[in-house]
């Protein structure tokens, strides 16, 4: 049996499928005609299905969601221009122990065999994981309730009793990142998330080489899940995705800090321990070590939100001399340590009204963004700033992103601040994050970066 291609899976996680037109000429038509011809088409009425199956989606407002549901049918689906009404099916999910229904936005075929059902990502049980992830397999039922007819009134699918379950779960971009752990010369081990470029993974032996983009999760994702550092935030996602990937191949490495917290960092926070940022700089250099024909030196990127923020300051003041640029969101830091990077590229952001690190005070007695930048300026940086609302349209927003680093380029800048406006940072102030990996302007200055 065939199972969801990755491509038609990675559109359904984007919401960009659109039902191809009756009769187009395609590969995957070809092979259901064939299979057609060979018996594979039910008689009237009769709805085999092979397989059902989940496709999650990481979104930026720091949630991991199952958005669609795959139908493959044992025989081809053809609608003969027709559509399908979304009350024609019914799904429900049942999510730690309570079932409720999902609701249903659109449902079309994808062509072939197979039936697409796109969920309402605003539902209250919609998400994939807590802390966790979510036991999901099994866990949603899909039943027809009526018939589908043609617009002939020819029976299509017919509705019945039963429900399937769905067989599996399909995690695009995520299930692209290899699972590793790495233990350092002090027997401290770190998880991590992999996504190698696919250049590389189809010829290894290449001597082609590729950024690396390094990323540290928020105080929220330290877990023994290897996983939440993916799901939890759109952070390591973001330039793994195929789209950014075209544009700009490069390895993404996301290490997990694990449980128990070890929080013996001098402000109480995970990636200025000692144990755990002595761990990551060696996990940094070993990979690099390990794949020096592939790994452009030149290009090592820091990314990260939150805590991750915060380790990027202490990092990048204890190796000045590494990476080519960072994107340090709502983070903190030791004014101190800013005389150290004064050359370093950057494109900071935080919200004007963040309650958990405060904009200007930040955490723990160490300052925010807006007070280590005054202090970048001190020690001689120029720093360009601006502000605006961070619920703007995305093209919208790109346009400011612009406008602001049109103006480093014509004053010779390259450190870049963006204040979004109190009150315009939906769910909470302290997710600034949110457009942040969705600005290509920004991930696009980011990899124009090198030492």
């Amino acid at each position: 049996m065939r199972r969801i291609t990755r491509r038609t899976a990675l559109a359904v996680t984007a919401g960009a499928v659109a039902a191809p037109a009756v009769g187009t000429a395609t590969a995957e038509a070809a092979d259901t005609a064939t299979a057609t011809s060979q018996g594979r088409q039910a008689a009237p009425g009769l709805n085999p299905v092979l397989r059902t199956d989940l496709v999650t989606r990481v979104t930026p407002r720091n949630n991991w969601l199952v958005t669609a549901v795959v139908i493959q049918y044992s025989h081809r689906i053809d609608l003969r221009g027709g559509v399908i009404p979304p009350s024609a099916f019914q799904v429900k999910a049942t999510v730690g122990g309570q079932t409720a229904a999902r609701t249903v936005t659109r449902v079309y075929s994808t062509g072939d065999d197979r039936l697409i059902i796109e969920l309402d990502p605003n539902d209250s049980n919609a998400r994939a994981a807590g802390t966790d992830p979510l036991p999901l397999d099994r866990a949603y039922s899909v039943r027809q309730v009526e018939d589908v007819r043609s617009p002939g009134g020819e029976l299509v699918l017919k509705a019945g009793p039963f429900a399937s379950r769905n067989d599996g779960v399909i995690n695009p971009v995520v299930d692209d990142f290899a699972a590793g752990s790495f233990t350092d010369s002090a027997g401290f081990e770190l998880d991590f998330r992999l996504h190698r470029p696919e250049g590389f993974v189809r010829n290894p032996r290449t001597r082609k080489r590729y950024p690396l983009v390094v990323t540290l999760h928020g105080g929220g994702e330290v877990a023994d899940n290897n996983m939440t550092q993916l799901t939890s935030n759109r952070i390591a996602v973001t330039f793994a995705k195929p789209e950014r990937q075209r544009r700009d191949p490069a390895f993404v490495l996301s290490p997990q800090i694990p449980l128990p917290r070890p929080m013996d960092g001098p402000d109480g926070t995970d990636w200025t321990d000692a144990k755990v940022q002595a761990a990551l700089s060696e996990l940094i250099d070993t990979f690099v070590s390990e794949h020096s024909r592939n790994v452009d030196t030149a290009r090592l990127y820091l990314v990260g939100l939150s805590s991750g923020g915060r380790g990027i300051y202490s990092l990048l003041a204890k190796r000045p001399d590494v990476f080519a640029a960072a994107l340090p969101t709502a983070g903190w830091g030791e004014t101190a340590a800013m005389e150290k990077i004064t050359h370093i590229p950057m494109w900071a952001d935080h919200s004007v009204d963040d309650p958990v690190v405060p904009y200007r005070e930040g955490r723990f007695g160490k300052p925010g963004t807006w007070t280590l930048m005054n202090s970048l300026e001190t020690a001689g940086a120029r720093v360009t700033r601006g502000e605006w609302a961070n619920d703007l349209p995305k093209a919208q927003f790109e346009a400011h992103s612009r406008a602001l680093l049109r103006e480093a380029r014509a004053t010779r800048s390259h450190v870049l601040f963006t204040s979004y406006a109190a009150g315009t940072t939906p769910v909470n102030p302290h997710l600034s994050w949110a457009q942040t990996y969705e600005n290509d302007v920004v991930l696009d200055w980011l990899f124009e970066q090198s030492r």
